[in-house]
């Protein structure tokens, strides 16, 4: 029975990962919010974000490696994109899961997310500072990069800029997104998934309690 349970588990992360997969092919840029044009939203960490808190932050983790060596394999910006991305949603599986872990409630579940979302705001921050603008300087000069962020966001005027005005409100805003996303679908999907791995004996037990 147990081998059993853990089957269905291994099933619903592997399923939970191939979501999170299709869903980080489908970007949406922010420039009608002033974000620099190749920073661009997926809601891939909703699906991240489930399973954290279904299975805990490893299953998070998990997920998020999946997703990540698939879209390697068709990635733009030589896997730099994709490792920025791993450690992003590794610190939010890691920080909201562990304290959704010991606070198993609504409250918990927010305190859990606005957590993460932090995590993902200053890991976001740092990974734009040493990953992905390292990689674009070598496809452009950093002054190019500067004056094409400064005509969507005025305040750009430097990296340094870009970091405070752009990759931190992006991050922010992704974070915030995926947390209402995952507020929305949580409850009804935990319900199906726990019901689903309940012994049959444990499902009449709480069927009675009702």
């Amino acid at each position: 029975m147990k081998n059993r349970m853990n089957t269905k588990k291994l099933v619903y992360i592997g399923l939970l990962a191939a979501v999170a997969t299709v869903l980080m092919y489908l970007e949406l840029p922010l420039t009608f919010l002033f974000m620099p044009p190749f920073l661009k939203l997926d809601i891939s960490g909703v699906p991240t974000l489930i399973g954290t808190f279904m299975f805990g932050p490893a299953a998070g983790i998990f997920i998020t490696l999946v997703k990540d060596l698939i879209h390697l394999l068709s990635s733009q910006t030589g896997g730099v994109g994709e490792l920025s991305d791993f450690l992003i949603y590794a610190a939010f599986s890691l920080s909201a899961g562990l304290l959704y872990r010991y606070h198993k409630s609504k409250k918990g579940a927010l305190a859990a997310c606005l957590t993460g979302t932090a995590a993902v705001t200053v890991i976001g921050a740092l990974t734009n500072k040493y990953l992905i603008i390292p990689f674009y300087s070598k496809l452009m000069p950093i002054d190019s990069i500067v004056s094409a962020c400064n005509e969507v966001n005025p305040l750009i005027d430097s990296i340094d800029a870009y970091i405070l005005f752009g990759a931190m409100p992006f991050n922010l805003i992704k974070g915030l997104i995926i947390s209402a996303l995952t507020f929305l679908v949580y409850k009804k999907l935990s319900h199906l998934m726990k019901d689903s791995l309940m012994a049959p004996e444990e499902r009449k037990s709480v069927t009675a309690k009702e």
